[in-house]
């Protein structure tokens, strides 16, 4: 492929992704229930430092401000007219900073679910699902997004959607679940249930993986979930920095630039090729995280037992794919 993420994959054996989105638009003022999507024209010298921070962290890949910048989510604020242009705008920004980075740095044009329920549980067809994401996807391309990349997926169903929206675009794409129940997602897919979901799309997305979901120990947990199917694609390893806690008003993560250090060579390690941070994840933990890539030797795959014990304990017993995962498991509590 001509991409350019699939041209970086050919010569490298790990790349660095972003952090936060939101953590650091929040650490620049943004409010509790703003759209940080309309930022794209209301602070668009914001987006292009939240972009820059992260290059000059070390991230060979960075998302766009468009997570929620789909006709479902921006109809909440009144704004579901503008898809088009806010990810256009998004993408044309990341376009400005890759650019003038003087290396390679791919552009991927950030796409989060719908916050609908699909059929049949919910009212949000097939058909209608695809309309939404293919409208974003065509904003990002129009932008110049590298790639697009779908990500805090929880419905097998939407993740189908979102596929078919990136072919219809044309345009390459990378997926990634939130396995935040108990090793399962919110509406129950596993590691292994994803793996070969991905095997079967007619339009499969260049790399796969998890992002966000508890904590750093769990997501890699369903990594090495992943790398136990056996995948032909690259596995996507997107943590978060430790476990939210709230403090003076607001919500921090307590990982440590130490701590995501050790967690992606862990993912490295474990079979991750790109890793990168999710929810509380900022330049110095990425600056941290680069470092250890670059100069700690690849080791053996991690067991349960040294993640634990390098990174913190597991919020659950098991990774959902269990006899018991449906039961006494699923309702376990964190440890670590």
């Amino acid at each position: 492929m001509s991409d350019p993420l699939s041209r970086l994959l050919e010569t490298r054996d790990w790349l660095l992704a972003d952090g936060a989105t939101g953590t650091n638009l929040f650490n620049m003022g943004l409010s509790s229930g703003e759209a940080p999507e309309l930022w794209n024209t209301d602070q668009p010298e914001n987006i292009l430092a939240l972009y820059r921070s992260a290059v000059a962290a070390g991230s060979d890949i960075f998302l766009t401000n468009s997570f929620g910048a789909n006709a479902a989510r921006l109809k909440l604020h009144g704004a579901e007219g503008r898809v088009r242009e806010l990810n256009r705008i998004a993408a044309e920004l990341g376009r400005e900073v890759a650019d003038a980075a003087g290396h390679a740095v791919v552009v991927a044009g950030s796409m989060g679910p719908t916050g609908e329920i699909m059929a049949p549980m919910g009212a949000l067809t097939h058909e209608i699902a695809v309309e939404i994401f293919h409208e974003q996807a065509e904003g990002l391309k129009e932008g110049g997004a590298d790639v697009l990349w779908v990500e805090t997926i929880s419905a097998a169903e939407e993740f189908r959607a979102a596929a078919e929206a990136c072919q219809r675009a044309g345009m390459p794409w990378c997926g990634t679940m939130s396995f935040d129940t108990a090793g399962r997602t919110m509406m129950g897919v596993t590691s292994a249930q994803m793996a070969a979901l991905v095997d079967r799309l007619a339009h499969p997305p260049i790399a796969f993986g998890a992002n966000c979901g508890v904590g750093a120990a769990d997501l890699l947990r369903t990594i090495l979930g992943f790398v136990a199917a056996g995948p032909e694609r690259p596995v996507i390893a997107k943590g978060n920095a430790g476990i939210p806690k709230y403090h003076d008003g607001h919500i921090h993560y307590d990982g440590t630039p130490d701590l995501m250090a050790e967690y992606a060579v862990l993912a490295r390690d474990a079979g991750a090729t790109i890793i990168g941070g999710c929810c509380g994840t900022m330049p110095e933990h990425l600056r941290a995280m680069r470092n250890a890539l670059e100069t700690r030797p690849r080791g053996p795959r991690p067991t349960l037992d040294e993640i634990a014990a390098k990174i913190g304990g597991f919020s659950s017993a098991s990774d959902g794919t269990g006899e018991e995962a449906a039961g006494r498991e699923r309702r376990g509590r964190r440890r670590g």
